[in-house]
């Protein structure tokens, strides 16, 4: 499987992904530095980061790791003497290699925006949340890697980011909302972070703060990385008879 994820990662030499992973998080702090700055910083760069443009960031990322097949259709890949499933395997776990590289460069130019303009969130709360936002996060992959090879680059990323939007929307409305997995990641910052979707501080007295979904989230986030895995496996191993 190493050999495969290495595959996958060299045929993104020249192209775009990998500087995407360091221009998205070094994109929101300066955002944020310029627009907020002071004490607003770590909570508005957060904000921007895992509700807009990492998502955004993660759909161009999927849609563009599989632009070099598409252009073959597919023939290259599944000409391969490998099965299927294994190659498919291989590029999830690359895009999710790139998910937390994206993170970590994140969490340490906003630990150092922290220590500039005054630190707001602790840093066991950034490394929660980053560990967090990764784990919640991680189901996207597959869903904008199928979505990608049916419908495209551009309507991946908009058709993810518009579930992004929706989530924000509805992550406080309580009952099944709390476990359909675009609410997940906004749900569980507000006790880790301590801020809302919008930026915004979680009132000291909210049930918001309450950290009895942070575990059952998690794991619901998982489950949803799991069963979107498994069928988007089962469906490219179709597209072999094709």
């Amino acid at each position: 499987m190493l050999n495969i994820v290495s595959a996958e990662r060299l045929k993104w030499r020249r192209t775009f992904i990998p500087k995407l992973a360091c221009l998205a998080p070094v994109f929101t702090l300066l955002l944020c530095a310029v627009l907020m700055g002071g004490s607003f910083f770590q909570s508005g760069s957060y904000n921007w980061w895992y509700t807009m443009l990492l998502p955004g960031a993660l759909s161009l990322t999927c849609s563009l790791a599989l632009q070099k097949d598409a252009k073959l259709k597919y023939r290259g890949l599944l000409a391969l003497p490998v099965a299927p499933g294994t190659l498919w395997a291989g590029k999830i776990i690359a895009c999710a290699y790139w998910l937390m590289a994206a993170l970590l460069l994140f969490l340490i130019g906003v630990t150092a925006g922290g220590l500039l303009f005054g630190q707001t969130i602790p840093l066991s709360s950034s490394l929660a949340g980053t560990a967090l936002i990764f784990l919640t996060f991680l189901w996207q992959i597959p869903l904008c890697l199928f979505l990608a090879v049916r419908l495209g680059l551009f309507a991946a990323v908009l058709l993810n980011l518009f579930g992004n939007v929706m989530g924000i929307l509805v992550f406080n409305s309580g009952g099944l909302w709390d476990y359909m997995p675009y609410t997940i990641t906004f749900r569980l910052m507000c006790p880790v972070l301590s801020i809302l979707p919008n930026g915004l501080p979680v009132p000291a007295d909210s049930p918001l703060r309450n950290t009895d979904m942070i575990l059952p989230g998690t794991l619901v986030s998982l489950g949803w990385f799991a069963v979107l895995w498994l069928l988007s496996t089962l469906w490219f191993r179709r597209q072999e008879a094709k």
